[in-house]
């Protein structure tokens, strides 16, 4: 079987931090593809078009057009149907398009007519976590953790725990990855309680827990049957069984002997099967996605100016510095001859040539910028006439504009004025910038007035220069803003000798005006 690259991208919004929640399936599913023989990375909000993509938390937002250009497999972990998540229209019909994958049965008739179509995984004991570095149970600082979105619901369960003379310790502010896991190994164990009506077991955040060797302690509703990899390895709590359990059993000797069988009953369960069976299916999937789909050099119509943290999906993403992770790495503040024809940093070539963009993007980039005026003038080609250039920087008059130690100028209101009125300084001559908007933001990235700004939001729009705007261009400029040729078709005569009619051989005739 030849393996394609594996490739796991998350999802995340600017600034949300609940995605770093994704990373724990992530991890186990390049861990269970490692072990098979793929190559994997990970990534946030970017794809690789040279590999089989799965895809992590796109009901967040996902570009339709990924679709065309990229083989992408969605990974829904959203509890669908009745009593469970509010999910766009859009995320549905993304999985009833996509190739899907799930970690529950329930799940799948939200979106797919053939449920045998969608695959499906667990989530179990993750050996990577299994250090052994918590200490014993029994002396573990914290009684009962828990983490996760609050709701009325699981407010009110907690409330009920905590009525039976248990502490439940809860972070006063998101924390995931290793930060998160450093509590759990200090928690004698997790409460798992239910977010949704639906009231699916959890598997894909309890399977963390144990593996990290803390016990879970997880409520049961009527009529929800646990998946069997876990009925052996969870303390379950049934409808009334709450105060009987905390009064009688956590946290006595009894319950440690018993934690202690259950979580190595849980380390003997191994889904290597169902994840083989998920790459075979991820690689006739991507076999199938190469030889079909025509997958054409990448014509971007929107260009961010930036990456890293200010990743946007969809847009091409350009930076000059490799980690930043851009989709190209490209300074457009030197000189460049368009068209270009680039390599991504994540396969696939991309097209860049004059008038081709509808819109760019900086974001706190050009105060960076050595050069200036080149990077002005190269994004001025690149745009459509009536393009936008957006630029938010900082105001020279707020505190916050020097702070940055890579600062290499700071601009105000007027720094606008040799790219829309004074063009002809830049040695443009038949499109210039107009100033469309202007807004002053506080610190907080709000409108405000002058007094309060620390930055301002600027949009530029490539416009034709007028007629008498050429003139002034012609008469301000070193040279005259660009002449024709005026090349003729050559007289007869130039055809038979250099010399024009009635002179000597080699003599230059004087000027009639002489």
């Amino acid at each position: 079987m030849n393996i394609p690259h594996v490739h796991l991208a998350i999802m995340q919004p600017a600034g949300y931090v609940h995605s770093l929640g994704f990373l724990d399936q992530a991890r186990y599913f390049r861990y269970q593809f490692r072990r098979l023989g793929a190559m994997v990375t990970i990534s946030k909000n970017r794809l690789r078009e040279d590999a089989v993509n799965f895809v992590f938390g796109a009901h967040l937002g996902f570009p339709s057009e990924w679709l065309r250009r990229h083989a992408c497999i969605i990974v829904n972990l959203e509890q669908l149907g009745q009593g469970g998540a509010s999910v766009s229209p859009e995320y549905l019909a993304l999985l009833r398009r996509a190739a899907v994958v799930d970690y529950e049965a329930a799940n799948v008739a939200e979106y797919a007519n053939d449920p045998t179509e969608v695959q499906l995984v667990p989530f179990l004991h993750a050996p990577y976590l299994d250090t052994g570095e918590g200490p014993a149970l029994e002396s573990r600082p914290i009684d009962l953790l828990f983490f996760g979105s609050m709701n009325p619901r699981r407010q009110a369960y907690l409330d009920e725990i905590e009525a039976n003379g248990v502490q439940v310790s809860r972070f006063d502010a998101p924390l995931y990855g290793a930060e998160r896991d450093h509590f759990i190994r200090q928690s004698k164990a997790v409460l798992n309680c239910h977010f949704y009506d639906s009231s699916r077991f959890e598997q894909a955040r309890v399977f963390q827990c144990l593996s990290l060797g803390t016990p879970v302690v997880s409520e049961l509703r009527p009529g929800n049957e646990p998946p069997a990899a876990f009925q052996n390895s969870v303390f379950w709590l049934p409808q009334g069984g709450l105060q009987p359990f905390f009064s009688q059993q956590f946290g006595r000797p009894a319950f440690f002997e018993r934690a202690r069988r259950q979580l190595e009953t849980f380390r003997a369960q191994d889904p290597v099967a169902a994840y083989a069976d998920l790459l075979a299916f991820a690689t006739g999937f991507h076999s199938t996605w190469v030889r079909t789909v025509n997958v054409q050099v990448w014509r971007p119509r929107q260009m961010n100016l930036g990456s890293g943290k200010d990743y946007k999906a969809g847009w091409l993403n350009v930076d000059v510095l490799a980690r930043a992770e851009p989709d190209v790495v490209l300074d457009l503040g030197q000189p460049a001859a368009f068209p270009l024809l680039l390599d991504g940093c994540r396969g696939g070539r991309i097209h860049l040539e004059i008038s081709s963009l509808e819109r760019v993007y900086a974001n706190n980039v050009l105060e960076h910028v050595p050069d200036l005026p080149t990077l002005m003038g190269n994004v001025l080609q690149l745009l459509q006439d009536g393009g936008e250039f957006q630029i938010e920087v900082p105001y020279e008059g707020a505190p916050t504009a020097w702070q940055d130690p890579t600062h290499l100028r700071a601009l105000n209101e007027n720094s606008w004025l040799y790219y829309t009125d004074w063009f002809w300084y830049l040695g443009w001559f038949e499109h210039r910038f107009e100033l469309a908007a202007f807004q002053w933001l506080d610190a907080r990235l709000q409108p405000c007035d002058k007094s309060h700004a620390a930055f301002m939001k600027v949009t530029l729009r490539k416009a034709p220069t007028t007629l008498r705007e050429r003139t002034t261009a012609r008469v301000m400029q070193a040279d005259f803003g660009g002449l024709d040729d005026d090349l003729w078709p050559l007289e007869p005569w130039v055809e038979d000798s250099i010399d024009p009619p009635g002179a000597a051989p080699g003599v230059v005739p004087e000027p009639a005006c002489a």
